[in-house]
């Protein structure tokens, strides 16, 4: 006999409540599952770029210390130095990089290399050409192989120089130039590669003994304000080697003799002028530099850079004075030589 069966129908599950959706945080108030730590925008871009601002530092630090570089070593800190006002394209290429990585730290960090460029250089940016002066001067390397000599010589006549001093004279070039110089200038004084142009009288021309042939002389200038000692110098060049770096050693030694001269000098009035194959800065030129004032520092506008003369990087021609006081100083329009004139106008 079938037994009729009755099915209980299955008791659903006890209700589970339903999942407590996260709460999502603030911008700026996360936190990184693997350390912890803020991620948002807040803390993100104090965070990023520690490598660009650690590259900050050591870029101020050449050019705050670069007197402390080593020289012994292919004379490196020469060469930062001939080319020092060049480390400030850190400032802006560090800036760019903060930029990119979005990192507030890096771009405080890169405040010390421009605070510290604009304190070297920044008066460099002045202008500071002033009026009036009693005497003009230019200076030139016209360059051995100038194939135009004549028409130089006519440019820097055009100048309105008062005393033109020329280097780097060889060749057939020396009677065009004082074929050609002698219109306006009635007085001049040739020494070995160097030479003396003057409106004015010149006595007591000589060379100066600063290397195995002639490259510097030493004359006096009769102005109607009095004399001036005028001198006029081509250090030896410089050559940059991967074997043995920046090679100097000629250089240094004709400024060390150059200097003894000028210590010797007993006018107190003195002109030097000439191509020094190296900056103002360079700590190697000091028995030159350290005797005189420079003619583009104190009243010049920009850097003046003379070399070479379709790109300029640098400044190795100089006006140094002592005992007169530079109004203005500027570098005069190309001619055919790779080196610019520059001129200085001074009071005496």
């Amino acid at each position: 006999m079938a037994v009729a069966t009755t099915r209980t129908p299955p008791v659903p599950p006890p209700h589970s409540p339903a999942p407590v959706p996260e709460s999502v945080p603030e911008p700026g108030t996360g936190t990184d599952s693997r350390s912890g730590t803020g991620t948002g925008t807040g803390t993100g871009v104090w965070r990023r770029g520690r490598i660009v601002a650690a590259l900050a530092l050591p870029a101020a630090l050449v050019m705050l210390a670069h007197a402390h570089l080593p020289n012994r070593v292919g004379h490196l800190g020469s060469l930062v130095e001939t080319f020092l006002p060049w480390t400030g394209l850190a400032v802006p290429l560090l800036l760019l990089c903060a930029l990119v990585r979005r990192s507030a730290t890096a771009a405080v960090a890169v405040l010390l290399p421009a605070v510290t460029w604009c304190s070297l250089f920044g008066g460099m940016l002045v202008d500071k050409r002033a009026g009036g002066g009693d005497l003009t001067v230019v200076t030139h390397n016209v360059n051995e192989h100038n194939p135009r000599p004549a028409r130089t010589a006519r440019a820097l006549a055009a100048s309105g120089a008062d005393v033109v001093a020329l280097e780097e004279l060889g060749g057939t070039g020396i009677p065009e130039y004082v074929r050609t110089l002698a219109h306006v200038y009635p007085y001049h004084s040739v020494q070995g590669t160097v030479g003396l142009w003057s409106k004015y009288p010149i006595a007591d021309a000589r060379p100066v003994d600063i290397s195995p042939w002639v490259r510097a002389m030493r004359a006096t200038v009769r102005t109607p304000k009095g004399p001036v000692a005028v001198s006029v110098a081509h250090l030896m060049s410089v050559r940059f080697t991967a074997s043995s770096g920046f090679t100097t050693g000629d250089r240094d030694a004709a400024a060390r003799r150059l200097g003894a001269a000028l210590g010797a000098e007993t006018l107190p009035r003195t002109v030097l002028m000439g191509d020094f194959n190296g900056t103002f800065e360079d700590r190697a030129l000091s028995a030159v530099t350290s005797r005189l004032r420079s003619a583009q520092a104190e009243a010049g506008a920009g850097f003046g850079f003379t070399w070479p003369a379709s790109l300029p990087v640098a400044r190795i021609d100089q006006i140094l004075v002592r005992g007169v006081d530079p109004r203005s100083s500027w570098t005069l329009p190309a001619t055919d030589s790779d080196h610019l004139p520059v001129a200085a106008t001074l009071k005496l």
